[in-house]
């Protein structure tokens, strides 16, 4: 029976960690997608005001990057809205004063 118990614990903390886990892995991913937004925004300005030839470049590469990294930027353009969704159903419509 003792046996029963520390496997129940050790089944409880393995649920818990894993719990975790995922919460950071959230956390590194979403931190991460927003280093590499300004990554990719810093580069974009950087080849823009380098030589011409490099500002074309950027110009023509920039559509693509970002198709490219729309997957990647999903999750946090969903969660954005999610946020925005309930700001915006919290909001009472502003009243209206009407004098005589």
């Amino acid at each position: 029976m003792i046996e029963l118990g520390l496997l129940g614990l050790a089944v409880m903390i393995g649920v818990f960690w894993l719990i975790a886990a995922v919460i950071g892995g959230l956390f590194k991913l979403t931190f991460g997608l927003f280093g590499a937004i300004f990554g990719f925004f810093g580069a974009m300005l950087g080849g823009m005001f380098s030589v011409l030839g490099a500002g074309i470049a950027a110009v023509v590469v920039v559509p693509i990057l970002a198709l490219v990294m729309l997957p990647l930027l999903l999750p946090a353009l969903l969660l954005g809205g999610f946020i925005w969704l309930i700001v915006h159903l919290a909001r009472r419509p502003a009243t209206v004063v009407v004098r005589h």
